[in-house]
């Protein structure tokens, strides 16, 4: 049976008839914070009723509610605007937000939330964007047999149905990556901590001796940036070109940017080899860190370390450094907190056994094949838990534009 038979048989030839939202919703802009509440993610048994500001976070909590019932959020100004929320019932809005009540009870606020989220409400183009109470009351929607309550909220009850049996999977989903994710960061603390019995100080106890980047490397590199605008560098290109935004703790098997030949010949970008570490050192990205598993070029925001091989696998570098990246980024320097390549080649990396190649190679290799495990589980697109995430936000969207589809007026 198609989704478009099924849709049809739901209906049952039912009207559907668009309204604005405020035809069949209250709308009101959340107030400010309730004096007695307090900030942070964490109830308590006298603030328990959450307060929910312009974004998915939970501001605070608070010993009152405003909204008794479930309702529909709109986030109205900045960044933000036009994201919409299903929320539970019991909580406080705070300004920022808009709130959607419905009038009648046949008409379900889950209902108009996934057909508002399937729908791009606000264009953001202003410098400051924002939506007041009288743009969101123009917004229309469709309401199914809206003569006959009854038969409208079996139908809405129905792709509500539908759609919440996608998004609770795909919630069971997040949950158990939240989890594998701090397993992997249980165990990557875990196999990478050589405190006992060894110091920085030390240099070397225990078969552990300390090592800075700049010894096990064979070379690094950086880059440049061909003049933006000049077709000559870039019409037609098919070499990769690195930014530091696609660093991103992962393997990198293509950029989003190609240059031509003449940029390699003119410029300062170069040939990067394949397996090198590549740390970003620039404002936000500083710090984060990636392995090129294609020869590739880049800005001049990367630096590159290519690992020697019999002193350090790259691997096991690339874990350390990704470990390490709150330590790496607070050597930052000036209102940027950028780093160089002075700066990351002085920072020292734990080697085991260091004074024998071969142990110390195969220990690496066995701490790198237990992490690499949880880092494909947890973090590739190709595999593991994100992968199916993903196919399950797909599966959802589509399943939603299937059942909310309702022909306009315009369109009949």
């Amino acid at each position: 049976m198609s989704e478009l038979s099924f849709i049809e048989r739901l209906l049952d030839g039912a009207r559907v008839e668009w309204k604005a939202l405020g035809e069949v919703c209250d709308v009101f802009t959340g107030g400010e914070a309730p004096e007695n509440s307090i900030k942070g993610s964490i109830p308590t048994n006298d603030y328990k009723y959450p307060i929910y500001g312009n974004g998915a976070e939970i501001y605070g909590y608070t010993d009152t509610y405003r909204i008794d019932k479930d309702a529909v959020t709109i986030s109205s100004i900045g960044a933000n605007t036009g994201t919409i929320y299903y929320r539970e019932a019991f909580f406080t809005p705070i300004i920022r937000l808009k709130v959607l009540m419905p009038k009648q009870e046949w008409l379900i606020s889950k209902y108009i939330f996934h057909y508002l989220a399937s729908q791009t409400i606000y264009s953001k183009k202003s410098s400051v964007p924002n939506m007041n109470a009288a743009d969101v009351k123009r917004i229309q929607i469709p309401i199914p047999c809206p003569d006959d309550p009854e038969k409208s909220l079996k139908i809405q009850a129905e792709i509500v149905r539908i759609l919440d049996a996608f998004t609770e999977l795909s919630t069971e989903l997040s949950t158990e990556l939240s989890l594998r994710k701090k397993q992997y960061g249980y165990y990557r603390e875990r196999l990478l901590s050589f405190e006992e019995g060894t110091t920085k100080d030390t240099k070397s106890t225990k078969g552990v001796e300390w090592k800075t980047l700049g010894e096990i490397i064979k070379k690094s590199y950086s880059g440049g940036t061909p003049t933006a605008g000049n077709s000559e560098y870039y019409d037609g290109g098919t070499i990769p070109w690195l930014r530091t935004q696609e660093v991103r703790f992962s393997d990198i098997e293509k950029t989003e940017v190609k240059i031509t030949s003449s940029a390699l010949k003119d410029t300062a970008v170069k040939w990067i080899p394949t397996n090198c570490v590549i740390i970003a050192i620039s404002g936000a990205t500083a710090g984060r860190s990636a392995i090129n598993k294609i020869p590739l070029t880049t800005n001049q925001h990367c630096c590159c370390l290519e690992i020697d091989p019999k002193k350090a696998l790259y691997r096991y570098v690339f874990h350390w450094v990704s470990l390490n990246y709150n330590n790496l980024k607070g050597l930052g320097q000036g209102a940027r907190g950028d780093l160089n390549s002075g700066i990351i080649k002085n920072f020292q990396i734990p080697i085991p056994y260091a004074d024998d190649p071969e142990k110390s190679l195969n220990e690496q290799a066995r701490i790198v094949a237990i992490l690499d495990k949880f880092d494909a589980l947890t973090n590739s697109i190709s595999e593991g838990l994100p992968r199916e995430i993903e196919l399950r936000k797909k599966q959802y969207e589509y399943y939603r534009d299937m059942l909310l589809s309702f022909p306009k007026p315009e369109e009949e």
